[in-house]
């Protein structure tokens, strides 16, 4: 079975599709014709690659994707540019994890696929009795209202914890939520929490994208880490020296 993997373009995306290739993983990628990606991966025999934009696929064609693939992750995200920010499409990684959702289960696979979204500290898990101070929820207010990658991170969270739940029959889902995202060359050794141990406004701490990318595909690769953390919004940290 196959991972289909969305954003992998991305700065984490692309540590995401090593991580997975290291580790042996048949590798499905969803990438526009422009987006820049290693030379290297036209001629991977461990990766398949598919030219397009997810926001114009229709479910047909997503389901058609999906049909040998054991896992979807989806590093999906706004480009850091006014038009990627402010433009259309708003709910970008949203109808994205809706479209995969909705796909799956017109496939009705026989065993459940694994879907791993990549979201953000700043994001509650309103399942859990977590810490939420009043200037928290004054600066994640103005930041639903200014920045829309922040509502569409959440939307899309919810949309796997309240419309997918926990007992779907054809989609387990783990929403990974690193903290500052930083640049690293090498994986490090990091920690995973149900919950922030930090203020991810006020005090947020550090993950290398590459520790992410090494935990996510840790998830889809080891049975007993996935049944620890299914149905969870995992936070993810480097783990400080001392």
């Amino acid at each position: 079975m196959k991972t289909l993997v969305t954003g992998a373009s991305g700065a984490t995306g692309l540590r995401f599709v090593e991580q997975l290739v290291i580790a042996g993983q048949e590798v499905k990628i969803i990438v526009r014709s422009t987006a820049e990606i290693p030379e290297a991966w036209h001629h991977d025999e461990h990766i398949e690659l598919i030219t397009g934009s997810i926001s114009e696929m229709s479910r047909e064609h997503m389901a058609e994707v999906l049909k040998n693939c054991g896992a979807i992750v989806s590093c999906l995200g706004h480009r850091p540019t006014f038009k990627g920010i402010y433009g259309k499409p708003r709910r970008l990684v949203h109808d994205a994890v809706k479209l995969i959702c909705e796909s799956i289960q017109s496939n009705a696979p026989a065993a459940p696929v694994k879907f791993v979204l990549m979201n953000t500290s700043g994001n509650a898990n309103r399942d859990l009795n977590e810490p939420n101070p009043i200037l928290n929820r004054i600066v994640i207010g103005l930041l639903r209202v200014l920045l829309p990658p922040h509502p569409d991170n959440e939307q899309a969270a919810d949309y796997l914890r309240l419309t997918i739940g926990q007992d779907d029959p054809y989609i387990q889902w783990v929403a990974v939520r690193p903290d500052g995202l930083i640049n690293e060359e090498a994986v490090t050794n990091y920690e995973v929490f149900p919950s922030p141990v930090r203020n991810p406004i006020f005090n947020a701490g550090k993950t290398s994208r590459i520790n992410v990318a090494n935990y996510m595909a840790r998830l889809i690769t080891e049975p007993d880490l996935w049944n620890t953390w299914k149905g969870q919004m995992p936070v993810v940290y480097n783990k400080e020296d001392g």
